[in-house]
């Protein structure tokens, strides 16, 4: 998958505990947790802009882009 998810990243680099961002930004701790592993399809601007503020980040610290070798090679042909 091409989009990365730092989270984890973010947190270590704040140490700040997942449970403690889920209560601040009002999720539950499992549905961060599969955020942080990249397993959800979407993610609401307004829990990315909560994150993001209690955080003090930007979404491109949170997230990044990776192209595949495919998604290179389907580029190129266009």
């Amino acid at each position: 998958m091409p989009v990365v998810v730092n989270l984890d990243v973010m947190l270590a680099r704040r140490k700040i505990r997942s449970k403690e961002l889920a209560e601040a930004i009002g999720i539950t701790e499992s549905n961060l947790s599969l955020l942080k592993s990249g397993k959800v399809k979407g993610v609401r601007f307004a829990t990315l802009a909560a994150i993001c503020h209690y955080l003090d980040c930007t979404p491109g610290d949170i997230l990044d882009y990776t192209p595949s070798e495919d998604d290179r090679r389907g580029a190129s042909e266009d």
